[in-house]
């Protein structure tokens, strides 16, 4: 079996994933490996026989395919957290990572570690793949050839050392404090709603006008005098059914449908009238309403107040659903392959409608080549610029680092001209998973037979030690000077510690204590930066300890 599979590299990475998965689905107190399970099977399935890995060119594409689609999804929300207090944030998040490597300094000198080893360590106490990544490319860039192979193991063993304390000592650090500081939620939640991150569903219901102040008002006026968050669908008046507009004055007796979260539709409603027993949202005899998908690249990228519904088609958006997340449509919402937005407008002008925004499930299942292929080249081409270092030090950012910028930058613009740079959402998860799982097969099985002979050695326990000592103090100084000096909400600062620690694992254990989507505003506004701030760091620690 062993020699089938030295033989055969494709079946051995099949074998690992199938392995890995149900592995990874295992929870142990409400947390699972998940893809990471790939790491610590490949290195089990390495570990049998030197001659068991594969190909570089696996792990190289699986680490391209992997930074570059996060890139693609998180670079708005990379940019977009430069704004407000994104700034300070940044530079928080920045200077702990800075810290955490001098943590990992201070542990190369005490245990004497080989840097290759030390900066592993770095890697997997903050579960950054990226950085591994950028770590094992550097040393094979500038190791000696007769024992590249050697080198390139030691980070990895460092890293998958260190990792699963990396997991669990995050996750016990902030149980550790939210106790400790005794934090409602809740209580967040309430004083949070503006942030939009809370669970709040989208709801319909209909409005019968009857009070005095509204009446000669436009819906616009109304909405931004009262700071509304909803939507506005049809209007009935005098029997006769319209779609309402921000134009629209109200008079007495109107009947309006309105979509939003309950709490909003309640204050709209002491505002305005009553509620009414007629539900508008209902009656599809002159207008209906149907989802259609985006499919269509000339509309992606654009904001749907440029593409001007009402005037077009005589239709309104009322909702926008991206992946899992439903959103009410605006005129500065803009849009992306695969989202799902429902449409009210007459029933003979939905065929034409639906052909615009392209609404074929088909058409976006084939990726664009061009773009997809154009953006990794340009990426690999930023990852070849040498970058001087004081000392005569030259770094690259690498097949990691470069793709990553390179569609950070691409995630934000959407698209230039004619050339849409966003993969649709599913595909965008689908390529970043197998890239995961190519990578960490890969680096996996060159690192299993060193990982047992270092950890059997007896060195690898001062390195688990080492990187949880690593994990929890850089939890810890984050969670303390995020809340008491700085004064992040808790709900806020937990998804900011799991995008510090770029772990989706913190992240779901975040969601799951809040019960609302707060986290995930944290976790994306720093994501981003944290995998570049790590790479970097994490090769600086290699290049200068040499």
């Amino acid at each position: 079996m062993i020699k089938l599979l030295v033989d055969n590299p494709l079946l051995l990475l099949f074998v690992i994933a199938a392995i890995s998965y149900p592995l990874g689905r295992i929870k142990i107190k409400g947390t699972s490996l998940g893809v990471a399970a790939v790491l610590f099977v490949s290195i089990a399935v390495g570990s049998l026989d030197p001659n068991l890995k594969l190909p570089d060119v696996i792990f190289n594409l699986g680490a391209v395919l992997f930074v570059y689609t996060l890139g693609l999804s998180g670079g708005p929300g990379f940019f977009a957290s430069f704004r407000s207090k994104g700034l300070r944030d940044s530079a928080f998040v920045t200077a702990i990572l800075i810290g955490a490597a001098g943590l990992t300094l201070v542990a190369y000198f005490v245990l004497h570690l080989k840097p290759t080893l030390a900066a592993g360590m770095y890697a997997g106490s903050l579960t950054c793949t990226p950085a591994l990544a950028g770590v094992v490319q550097y040393v094979r860039n500038n190791a000696p050839a007769a024992v590249r192979d050697a080198m390139t193991a030691e980070p990895v063993i460092g890293y998958s050392i260190a990792y699963p304390m990396g997991v669990i000592a995050m996750i016990a650090s902030v149980l550790a404090m939210k106790r400790f500081w005794k934090i409602d939620y809740a209580a967040e939640a309430r004083g949070l709603q503006t942030l939009g991150g809370t669970s709040r569903h989208l709801a319909n219901c209909t409005i019968r006008v009857t009070r005095v102040e509204p009446i000669g008002e436009t819906l616009q006026e109304l909405t931004r005098k009262c700071g509304w968050d909803v939507n506005f669908g049809r209007l009935k008046r005098d029997g006769k059914l319209t779609l309402a507009s921000g134009s629209t004055h109200l008079v007495a007796g109107d009947l309006l449908s309105l979509v939003g979260s309950p709490e909003d539709l309640e204050q709209v409603t002491l505002y305005l009238g009553q509620k009414s027993d007629e539900h508008l949202e209902l009656d599809r005899s002159e207008f209906d309403y149907r989802r259609v998908f985006v499919s269509n690249p000339k509309v992606v990228g654009h904001r749907l107040g440029d593409i001007n519904l009402p005037q077009q088609f005589g239709a309104i958006a009322t909702r926008v659903r991206r992946g899992d997340v439903e959103m009410l449509a605006h005129d500065d919402s803009v849009l992306e392959l695969g989202d799902r937005v429902r449409i009210v407008a007459r029933r003979e002008d939905m065929d034409t409608i639906s052909r615009f925004f392209g609404d074929s499930y088909r058409a976006l299942s084939e990726i664009d080549v061009l773009t997809f292929s154009l953006g990794i080249a340009l990426g690999l081409l930023v990852g070849l610029i040498p970058i001087p270092l004081p000392g005569g030090l030259v770094f690259t950012l690498g097949f990691a680092g470069g793709p990553l910028l390179v569609a950070l930058i691409l995630g934000a613009l959407g698209r230039t001209g004619p050339l849409v740079w966003s993969l649709p959402y599913s595909a965008n998860l689908t390529l970043r998973q197998i890239g995961l799982v190519m990578f960490l097969a890969g680096v996996g099985t060159r690192a299993g037979y060193a990982f047992v002979s270092t950890f059997t050695q007896g060195g690898g326990v001062y390195l688990f030690i080492a990187g949880a000592v690593i994990t929890t103090l850089t939890a810890l100084a984050t969670l303390w000077i995020g809340y008491r000096l700085l004064k992040i909400p808790f709900s806020l600062l937990i998804g900011l510690l799991a995008g510090l620690q770029t772990q989706p694992a913190v992240l779901g254990f975040a969601l799951e204590q809040t019960e609302n989507d707060l986290p995930n505003l944290g976790y994306a506004s720093m994501f981003a930066l944290a995998v570049i701030v790590k790479i970097i760091l994490a090769q600086l620690l290699v290049a200068f300890l040499r």
